[in-house]
């Protein structure tokens, strides 16, 4: 697959063009990347609000009414619920891993089975988080399995 980059000048608005023969699973999973890069979530923290950007986010987790986002180094609270962002980040390599937990499929460096039907999966970061097994087959459908 050929790439090309060409630099504009600042008045031209940027734009992103595909040429393909098919759309296939390559294809989508770039369409998703950059769909992904564009996403932008608040998140509170210290009495401060900031901006994160999906591809910058491990994961979700809902922890006693309140829900949090987790980053490589911090963790900030979001006001959505979990069902909030499930829709949010549809399509974006997001998917719910647990009752409590979204993760970020792009964050996973490996995912193996444990027991009783549930796989772990450990994140770029380092940390494990657990896969439910309702969720198995929809983590599986994602990977291609």
């Amino acid at each position: 697959m050929k790439i090309s980059i060409e630099e504009i000048s600042k008045e031209l608005a940027e734009e992103i063009l595909i040429r393909c023969h098919e759309v296939d699973d390559e294809i989508n999973e770039i369409l998703n990347k950059l769909k992904t890069e564009n996403i932008i979530v608040l998140g509170y923290k210290n009495d401060k609000v900031h901006r994160i950007s999906l591809r910058d986010i491990y994961y979700f987790e809902a922890v006693d009414g309140k829900v949090f986002t987790y980053c490589r180094d911090n963790v900030f609270e979001v006001k959505q619920k979990l069902y909030e962002l499930e829709e949010i980040c549809k399509g974006k390599n997001c998917f719910r891993a647990s009752k409590s937990t979204i993760l970020n499929l792009t964050k996973i460096s490996s995912v193996y089975p444990s027991i009783s039907g549930r796989f772990e999966a450990v994140l770029d970061n380092g940390e494990r988080a657990v896969i439910s097994r309702q969720y198995v087959p929809v983590l599986k459908n994602m990977l291609g399995l």
